[in-house]
């Protein structure tokens, strides 16, 4: 699992492209008097999401792996004026939380976990964790993005501060990925520093998130795909699960 060093700086840039406002939306839509209630974001990255919750009403806790997005979240919430408490901590061991009336697992966390056993420890800590009606929200890339069109790469981008090279490459196992990035950051003297990471996903088929959700206990669940209300297609390339307790 990536712990994104150096990535991290550079993180908020390049996911310009995720409407964070639409996942907000998906959540805040399946809840009634969002005030006060608990929340954890599991996976937390920079904390962008966890701020909007926090602009909601939601009493918001944040858990991630890597130290470099929890620093730069807790910078985030001082700025913005919000005090979201931060964790670092494996979402395969989450602890110390109780009766959450929330939790989400956004933008494709779940897909750094490499196989199917810590997904479904994942999934049952968290059903633990979650007060009776409690709800798990989470999103993963789909297996034809997988499978197609990631491999379609070398992916480039370059703005005026920061410029990478992104290769792809099939994993071992089944619908797995290899993320190899190389990166160039700017300096204040108009030199760039060059950065390499390596960061693996790995999805599964629909059918066997359902089958680890039922397995950690969860009966009510719904499934869609790509930021909309409609049931996964071939070519969908995100899909999202909303599960109830």
């Amino acid at each position: 699992m990536s712990s994104y060093k150096e990535f991290a700086h550079i993180y908020d840039a390049l996911m310009t492209d995720i409407p964070y406002d639409n996942y907000v939306h998906k959540v805040v839509s399946c809840i009634e008097n969002v005030k006060g209630k608990s929340l954890l974001d599991i996976g937390c990255g920079t904390g962008v999401l966890s701020a909007k919750f926090a602009e909601q009403g939601f009493l918001v806790q944040a858990v991630d792996l890597s130290e470099e997005m929890l620093a730069m979240a807790s910078e985030r919430f001082q700025t913005e004026g919000y005090h979201i408490p931060l964790f670092h901590m494996s979402m395969t061991e989450l602890e110390g939380f109780q009766d959450l009336d929330v939790a989400i697992l956004s933008i494709d966390s779940l897909n750094y976990l490499e196989d199917e056993d810590q997904v479904l420890q994942t999934l049952h800590n968290i059903y633990q964790l979650l007060t009776e009606d409690g709800q798990l929200f989470f999103d993963v890339h789909s297996i034809f993005k997988m499978d197609e069109l990631f491999l379609d790469g070398p992916f480039t981008y370059e703005d005026e501060n920061v410029a990478y090279i992104w290769h792809t490459e099939e994993g071992e196992h089944p619908h797995s990925i290899y993320h190899d990035l190389t990166f160039f950051m700017k300096n204040s003297n108009g030199s760039y520093d060059r950065f390499e990471e390596s960061h693996f996903q790995r999805s599964f088929d629909v059918s066997m998130y359902l089958s680890f959700l039922q397995k950690a206990g969860f009966t009510r669940i719904e499934v869609t795909a790509d930021w909309s209300n409609e049931s996964p297609k071939k070519d969908s390339e995100r899909i999202f699960f909303h599960a109830i307790k």
